[in-house]
Parts: C-alpha cells; structure tokens; sequence
C-alpha cells in the first residue's frame, strides 16, 4: 500500500516528503534547505539560526489570537542504521518504506520515525488551512542524535513562546514530564604491534543478528550488546588458548545497542581444534542465555587469511579485562518513579586496529551526580588498561515537573478523547527538553507522540493505528491552549 494514502494523509505525505531527503545527523544541509523552502512557500516567516535550526512562525487562527504561543518542537536528523546485508547509500537515497501488517518499516534501514512523525505533524499544521490553533513557533532542531547541538546552540532571545509541545516520545498513551541526561565516554590508546608466528591459524569472529535499538529507551530489555559478547568470547580464548587480537570492529552509533561486531584473531595451530570446540561450547551456552531476547543472534568463527600483526599482548591482555569490566545496561533504578531507569550505560563502539583502540560509551541519568559517578566509574576501568579517557557531549536531564499547567491539558484532553487515563511518565531517553529548558527556565514544556518501536535500528516502526491518534490527540490540544 501507497504510505500516502495511509490516514491522516495530512500527516503520512509530509513524512514521505521529508523520507525521501537524506538527513543523517551532522549532515543535515538538504533537510535544512528543504525546510527552509517549505516555509517560504507558505508565506510564512522563515529563519535560521546561526546553528541550522529552522524555525517558523504561523499566526493564530481567528478566534485563538488570545491563546498562549506554543512552540512546536521536533529534531529534523535520523539516526543511520541498515543490516549487514543491505546495500543502502544514507547520504543519496532516500528511505524506502512499506505497509505490514498495520505497521510502516524500512526496508532494511532505520525509518526515521524517530523524529520524523513529529517532524510530519508539525509541518501539517503549518500548512493546513482549516486546523484551530494558536501562535505557533515551529522548531526545528538539528544534530539530536549526536550530541543536541541544535539545542544547545539555540539562544535564549529567539522563540516568545510560553508552552514547547516536544513530539518525540515513542509510546501514545504516555506523557512524558522529564527524561536522562548523557555524557560520552570515549576510552582511547595506542599500541606496539607484534609479527604473527608462522604456526598459527587466523579466525574471523562474528556476533550478528541482535535486536539492537535505542541505548535509552530499550536499555532495560535485556538486549544483548555484541561488544560485551565479542569480549566474553575473546576473553575465553585469551584465558584457554593465548588467542591474540588483530582486529575488532564493533558497534556503531553512540545512541544505538551494538548489534554486531566482527573481530580478527590468531591462535597456535597447535590448539585448533580445541579452540574450535571450546568456541562453539560457549557461543552455544550465549545463544542459550539469550534466546528469549536474542532469537536471531549467530555466533561464527570462520577461518580467514592470517594478518600480518596482532596487539601487543600487554595491551591486549589489559583491554580485553578492562571491557569485561565496565558496566553495560541497567545500573540503578529510580528510587522516585515506578519502573524508570535512573542510570545506564551502553558500550556503543569498540574499534581495534593498525595500533590504536577506540571505545565508546553513552552514560545516561536522570540524576545529574549519578551520571558522573557511572562515567567517573568506567573512566578508572578504562584509565587502568592504559587508556586515556575524554568526556563529551554532556548534556542535562530534564526535571519533572508534575504541577505543569499545560501537563493538566493534556491529561483531561486524552481521558476526554480516549476514555482512559494516560500514563504520565518521565523517560531514560535524551530529550531536548531539559536543554532548552536551560534558556527558556520559564517556558512550560511536555513531550508525546505516536507509537515507535525499534527506533534506532533497522528493525524501527511506526504504528498506523497509533499515528492517527497522536494527530486527533495533537488537534485538540492545539484548540484547547489556555489563554494568555
């Protein structure tokens, strides 16, 4: 089926509109450009600002002019994910999508749902003709997905709204009131290599097939992280068989569960076979650990060409413990809300090769003390197998704040709606929220949105049913505003 034929059409043609631009974070000039035409062919004032946020502005509609100016808030970049096996260039071609089941996909790529509905149902609004509403200020951010520069880089003299609507929660029956901070922790070193031997057979080592996903929103899964099983498998046969490193490659993305890793390794031809038994024992009992969670998970050891160098053994013998170490998941629940992570970490990237290592980690919290204590704690894991270890991106959570006016809107307009009460939540993800609450400290914000699973993997999908709720929902928020 047509995507744009799907209900409300409104919404779905102008996410077909912007899918079909390449928009990877950091990368964002033609999704940029895009929107920028997009306004000035309205009629309406059109801006950028001196990071490359888009904002613009459409006046109240007859009758709402002594309603409160609301901005309209979603990020316009898409995190880059595709399978192992699809070829997909995300820098030309635009995202190929199709209907199952009651649910939108990508045909082996991320959707770009995340943020791209939100995206979609602001723009309709914009452009609509008949729709009740307010001022509205729409905000465009770029680089969410990479560190929230767009966020941060947004002064406190552009937006005169009084209520930022966020669109960018992946569950329609909650609102979200406030969400984790992050840092990333990023462990590097250099390293002598070492000539392999001649009585020495090579491997090449695959973890693939896991779920992956969102290192906020999924972190609580249970998932499997293929950095932290490639190691445990390296580690084995570091311990059994003195197995040394060439190469690893694994992860990708700092905001997105490592889904596979391939690394390179060589062993003594003399401890082939047992090596091989061992491997495949330990890769069995993993599978089995994980089959719940993981049903797609595969674990290989190949034999390939034999390189030329491994890490000195040193370095190696200290990486690989300092890996198995630093924690991964879930590390502390919060004390204040039901089932809310408060603290996590995830292992994103893992890269070996040509004397350099590189590792990669998200911290996240909604307790600004705990999120230093976690990267304090992986920073001495890290520091203590050589490596230097650099912080970045820090950026604040966003604290809840249950007496929000516009919070009370939302909760009488959905139960009034739907017939039920909405959950009233705050998440583990990165929101902008708290960001440009730093700016705009008077400036009453909530976040919500359709229906997402899977965001940040390949396997990301938006929910047909749900999409047309979150637009009749978005409606009668729009015409219900409280006066100024």
């Amino acid at each position: 089926m047509d995507i744009r034929l799907l209900e409300p059409k409104e919404v779905w043609n102008k996410f077909a509109d912007i899918n079909a631009v390449p928009r990877p974070s950091k990368k964002e000039e033609r999704i940029i450009a895009f929107m920028m035409d997009f306004g000035k062919d309205l009629g309406l004032e059109t801006f950028k600002d001196e990071v490359g946020n888009v904002i613009i502005r459409k006046e109240a509609t007859p009758g709402m002019e002594n309603r409160k100016t609301v901005v309209m808030q979603s990020h316009l970049d898409m995190v880059h994910q595709k399978n192992g096996d699809t070829i997909f260039d995300f820098d030309n071609q635009g995202i190929e999508m199709y209907v199952e089941d009651g649910w939108v996909k990508a045909k082996g790529t991320t959707l770009g749902a995340d943020n791209g509905l939100g995206v979609a149902a602001i723009m309709a609004v914009l452009a609509s003709k008949n729709i009740e509403h307010p001022a509205i200020e729409a905000l465009f951010t770029i680089d969410e997905e990479t560190g929230m520069t767009g966020a941060k880089g947004l002064k406190g003299n552009v937006l005169k709204g009084d209520i930022l609507l966020n669109l960018d929660t992946e569950e329609d029956d909650e609102i979200d009131i406030g969400c984790a901070g992050g840092i990333d922790v990023t462990a590097e070193r250099s390293y002598q290599t070492e000539e392999v031997p001649e009585a020495t057979v090579a491997y090449r080592i695959t973890v693939k097939g896991l779920q992956g996903g969102h290192s906020g929103m999924d972190i609580h899964r249970g998932l499997g992280n293929a950095n932290k099983l490639m190691n445990r498998l390296l580690f084995d046969g570091f311990e059994n068989f003195g197995l040394r490193i060439a190469e690893i490659d694994g992860g990708g993305l700092r905001n997105a569960i490592p889904r596979e890793s391939i690394a390179t390794i060589v062993i003594d031809k003399v401890h082939h076979d047992a090596f091989a038994f061992e491997f495949n024992q330990l890769a069995t009992a993993i599978k089995r650990e994980l089959k719940t969670t993981e049903p797609g998970l595969t674990i290989s050891a190949e034999v390939t060409e034999r390189p030329e160098n491994v890490m000195e053994l040193g370095v190696q013998e200290g990486i690989i413990k300092a890996i198995y170490a630093a924690h991964n998941g879930v590390y502390a629940m919060s004390a204040d809300m039901e089932d809310l992570v408060e603290t996590s970490n995830n292992i994103a990237r893992v890269q070996i090769g040509e004397g350099k290592v590189l590792i990669g980690n998200l911290t996240r919290s909604s307790v600004e003390t705990a999120k230093t204590d976690l990267a304090n704690s992986l920073r001495a894991t890290y520091e203590l197998a050589g490596c230097e270890v650099n912080y970045s991106g820090n950026y604040p959570g966003w604290t809840p704040n249950v007496n929000s006016p516009i919070l009370e809107v939302l909760k009488s307009k959905y139960e009034e709606l739907f017939k039920a009460k909405p959950e009233v939540v705050a998440c583990h993800a990165g929101l902008e929220c708290g960001i440009l609450g730093q700016n705009y400290p008077e400036m009453d914000m909530i976040s919500y949105g359709p229906t997402i699973k899977g965001a940040h993997s390949p396997d990301e999908r938006a929910n047909i049913a749900s999409v047309e709720k979150f637009w009749k929902f978005t409606l009668e928020i729009l015409k219900s505003i409280p006066e100024k």
